[in-house]
């Protein structure tokens, strides 16, 4: 089997190539390092069956060439988290909309399954109980580049769906709702590392606004396998999944539980969005995903306790030496769905 993963050297991408070449996968993994590093792969560059091409989703030729012979294709690779979406919001719209063309066209070239990572930034300010597949989707200003994110990663679902629809392209669409564990940094603002390292290192937990905004994390070991039996599901095709964790947590809940678990002597700083980001940043205040669809599909339910990730978020770090590596901000949460 060969696959292909866009965006591989990133967080979610590198715990996905782990995946697949113990399983047996030869392994082809294109990543211009603008967000990931070859640091993720280090331990897996010596496999045979893994290679690695540096190189840009936007470079439509390099695209069909490195997917072509490909049984299936992982499209990981997007302009991630909240610092690059504000702060580059053309580049981001670039990479996430004519990036995801480019491996569509590829894909249904090659003949070959795709598996396309998408967010649960798609709802928006929707904070339904659960919110199923089909909600509804409430976006803000499209001046503003988060609700442009969310929009350009709607554009690259209704792209999807029509390669399947008009082409018979068998692609799954994965929702992500904020995906966490070892080697995600929080450069670009993730907020359970920069939680995390600020307690490792006795700092201050900022927390932005009132902390009473609620998400549910899931954990990578539980994501990654499932994204593959998606890939692998014919039922699955031509749809969006739902991939969440099953705990609904303040981001207030989720500082007081990273000083507890770590055994921190760190207090908790409440941090206006505007000392941060520009003149009208909006966060929502909840995202709570409905499970359902991907329970019925492939029978996911997220294991890993979020005390568990914790400690294993915090042990990376220290294996690394990456203690230091967090932004001293804790930033407002976005997904992180995916990384290239």
């Amino acid at each position: 089997m060969k696959s292909v993963i866009t965006g591989g050297a990133g967080f979610i991408g590198s715990h996905l190539v782990d995946h697949l070449l113990r399983r047996g996968d030869d392994v082809v993994v294109l990543d211009d390092l603008s967000t990931g590093t070859l640091f993720n792969l280090a331990h897996a560059l010596h496999d045979p069956r893994l290679t690695f091409i540096e190189g840009s989703v936007l470079d439509s030729s390099l695209v069909h060439s490195v997917i072509a012979g490909a049984d299936q294709v992982y499209h990981m690779a997007a302009a991630v988290g909240v610092k690059i979406i504000v702060e580059e919001p053309l580049t981001s719209l670039r990479t996430n909309i004519h990036g995801t063309e480019n491996v569509l066209e590829a894909t249904r070239s090659a003949g070959a399954t795709l598996l396309l990572a998408s967010t649960s930034e798609v709802y928006g300010k929707n904070t339904a109980d659960l919110l199923s597949e089909d909600a509804d989707r409430i976006l803000g200003s499209a001046l503003k580049s988060r609700w442009t994110y969310a929009a350009a990663k709607g554009i690259d679902e209704a792209f999807a769906h029509a390669y399947w629809s008009e082409f018979g392209l068998k692609v799954a669409i994965v929702r992500l709702f904020n995906t966490v564990g070892p080697r995600q940094t929080g450069r670009y603002g993730m907020v359970v590392p920069n939680l995390v390292g600020q307690a490792q290192r006795g700092e201050p937990l900022t927390v932005f606004g009132d902390g009473l905004q609620t998400r549910c994390f899931s954990y990578v070991g539980d994501i990654v396998p499932a994204l593959v039996k998606l890939a692998e599901t014919p039922e699955a095709y031509g749809t969006a999944v739902n991939l969440g964790g099953a705990e609904e947590i303040s981001i207030l809940q989720l500082a007081q539980r990273a000083i507890s678990v770590l055994d921190s002597r760190s207090t908790i700083r409440l941090v206006p969005y505007e000392q941060a980001y520009a003149e009208g940043y909006e966060d929502m205040r909840r995202r709570v995903p409905d499970n359902s669809r991907a329970r019925a599909l492939i029978g996911f339910s997220p294991s890993t306790p979020l005390d568990e990730v914790i400690r294993r978020v915090a042990g990376a770090a220290v294996h690394d030496g990456h203690v230091n590596e967090a932004m001293t901000l804790a930033a407002p949460l976005l997904p992180q769905e995916a990384v290239g």
